[in-house]
This record gives C-alpha cells, structure tokens and sequence, in this order.
C-alpha cells in the first residue's frame, strides 16, 4: 500500500494532533512507571496486565480530556463480514509459528520437545479458550495503540501513518527488551532490533484489519491469538540454547516469515470504515492532498 501525507480537513487535523499530544504524553508517563518497576524488581508478573492497559488508559483520559467521545472506538462487531478477518488473525500466528519454527526445527538449529499430541491440544487451547481470555491483556493495547493512536495518525495528516503506528508500538515495548526482561535473546541489542521489524510487520497487518472492519474485536482476537499461539505451544515445543536467537518474537526466522506475510497482507487497495454501521472508502482518499475545506469540528 502506498501511504502519502493526510490532507484532513483542517480542523479535524488540529483535534488529531491535539489528541495525539495528549495521548502520546500520557502512555510515556504512565508506561515508564510501571515499567520502572518492573525493571527495579525485575519481575514482570502482577504488573504485566496495569502496563498493557496503559495505552487504553491513555485514550480514555485522552478522549475525557479533549471531549472526544467513544463512537470511534468500534466496540461493535461488524457482523459476518467481519469473519474472514478473524480467521487471518488465526491464520497469520499459525502460518509464521508453522513455518519459523518448522524451519528451526527441519535445519537442526533447535530441537523439538513434547510429544505431536500434546502440541496439537495446545495449539486448540491457545486458538480457542486461552486467546479468548487473553483479551484481558490485548483489549488494553489495541482500544489504544489501533482503536485511537493510529486513526488519529491519519487524521493528523502524518506521513506513512500506518509504518508510524507499527514503529511507535514497537518502541514502547523497548525499554523491558534492552533490560533482558522480555522476549530478549542472547544479546538485548539484536532482539530490540529484530523485535522492531517483527512488531512493525505485524502492526500492518492489525492495521489493515481494523481499518477493513470498523471494529477493534478482529484486532483484539489477533493479537491475542498471536500471543497465545507463538509464545504457547510453538516456544513449548522448542529447545535450545539459541531459541531466542531463531525464534519467538525477536527470533530471525520469525521475523523473515512476519515480513513476508505483512507485505501479502498490505497488497492491494485498502478501505477504511471509520465507524459502524457503515462503509468504507478507500485509505487512499484520507491519505490524498485534497481541496482546502473550511474548518470542521472533530467527530464525536
């Protein structure tokens, strides 16, 4: 997809940025104090779930703060449309963990441990039942990071707001990475990297769905499938002393296989359905220079 600098009309532009600011600002100071802690004690544990509600905690005050609203949030479901969308939130996890990790295990670079039926249980438990419940933890980023930062990215008139949304996601998750607590390998420097790429790819891919839908449930669905699916029974079936080195989140093979399907999703012309019910026009009309237009409110 190719993304140019948003011509919003300018009102709606200045309420976007303003929003931006404020939300931005807000997820720095409330996501250094708990990962502060987190670093100091070195114990992620009860403080995982306040730190990944910290985006949607920030786009509520954001909204109360500047009177917003929450129509544009798409808490509804965008009914059998919407389906296909979940099932590439599966698809993508299921994909990349088959291929990544086949492709470590098949060249000998890791082993594989467990037996094939308990792997293929756990994979049923973690697409189904144990995605579900890792809402708990996902809704808290994504009613942030893709129900408010990245439509507010595109109104603001920010150039490649989707590679933008996918870059600022990734670096929050930095701090814990360069301190060796989260997904960091033999060195904290090369996974921050490759993190970025894999968390980058993967922000175009929960961007694309949740523009297509109008709804931020496939999102949710996604992230947490992804979460559930690769850091379950994928990293569970793998041994090794370079694990963390081919696989998992910051692995090599992971982000070779992320890239690849990013660009397969990204193909083609996108719609943006900015809420439901509804439908949606091409992305390329709010990314397009268009007439100046008199000021207008910011939508509510």
């Amino acid at each position: 997809m190719a993304e140019a600098a948003a011509a919003s009309p300018l009102g709606l532009r200045k309420a976007a940025r303003r929003g931006l600011a404020v939300y931005l600002g807000l997820v720095v100071v409330l996501s250094a104090l708990f990962e502060g802690i987190i670093i100091s004690t070195g114990v992620m544990g009860i403080w995982l779930l306040p730190l990944m509600w910290t985006p949607a905690a920030a786009s509520v005050i954001a909204r109360l703060v500047l009177r917003e609203g929450f129509s544009d949030v798409s808490f509804r479901f965008g009914g059998l449309r919407t389906l296909p969308w979940y099932a590439l939130g599966l698809g993508v996890p299921l994909a990349v963990g088959t291929l990544a990790y086949g492709a470590a295990w098949l060249t000998g670079l890791l082993g594989v441990q467990g037996g094939a039926v308990a792997f293929l249980v756990g994979l049923a438990s973690a697409a189904t039942w144990k995605a579900v419940l890792g809402f708990l933890l996902t809704a808290g980023e994504e009613i942030g990071w893709r129900g408010y930062m990245l439509t507010r990215l595109i109104d603001a008139g920010v150039p490649r707001p989707v590679l933008a949304s996918g870059l600022i996601w990734g670096v929050w998750h930095l701090p814990l990475i360069l301190a060796g607590i989260y997904t960091a390998g033999p060195s904290p420097a090369l996974s921050a990297v490759l993190f970025m790429v894999s968390v980058t790819s993967f922000g175009y891919i929960l961007a694309r769905m949740r523009l297509e839908t109008g709804s931020i449930w496939p999102v949710i669905y996604a992230h947490s499938a992804w979460n559930s699916i690769i850091q379950g029974p994928f990293d569970g079936a793998t041994k090794g002393a370079n694990a963390a080195l081919w696989t998992g989140e910051s692995g090599i093979f992971t982000v070779i296989v992320l890239v690849v399907v990013a660009v397969l999703v990204s193909r083609g012309t996108w719609t943006y359905v900015r809420s439901l019910p509804g439908r949606g026009v091409p992305l390329s009309q709010q990314l397009s220079p268009r007439p100046a237009s008199p000021p207008e409110a910011p939508v509510s």
